[in-house]
């Protein structure tokens, strides 16, 4: 599972320029989440067609990264992503960024995007928390 890292404008319509380019290739976006700082700003996406999703953005001319997503159930309950968070970096793992990804149950499943997925994985799993 691959999650779209995309360096837009702090602007009216930059996600909309992307999520209409990805809509033109007929690409669900399967999850989504952004921030804006200054006069940027990056949005993180996943999508139901990824090598679509590369063609796609690149016709936009925007820059962007792929990075590999770490799908995790956190019990909905207060202080699980803390627990997740302080894991993830007494391991010197870094958050790119953290899309939600569904519920089931009493479980919140989110993808942590890091700096290395594959650490990363193995970190949660041994927390319990990893599930793909």
């Amino acid at each position: 599972m691959q999650a779209f890292l995309v360096e837009l404008s702090n602007k009216p319509g930059a996600l909309a320029d992307v999520a209409e380019a990805l809509a033109a290739k007929g690409i669900n976006i399967t999850a989504v989440s952004g921030t804006a700082c200054g006069d940027g700003g990056r949005a993180a996406i996943m999508t139901s067609d990824e090598a679509t999703t590369r063609a796609a953005l690149d016709a936009t001319g925007k820059k962007y990264t792929v990075m590999d997503a770490t799908d995790t159930a956190m019990r909905h309950e207060p202080g699980t992503l803390a627990k997740a968070a302080r894991r993830l970096a007494d391991e010197g793992i870094n958050i790119e960024a953290i899309l939600p990804i569904g519920m089931e149950g009493n479980e919140v499943h989110v993808a942590f995007v890091t700096s290395d997925a594959a650490k990363a994985r193995q970190v949660l799993t041994s927390a319990g928390m990893a599930s793909r």
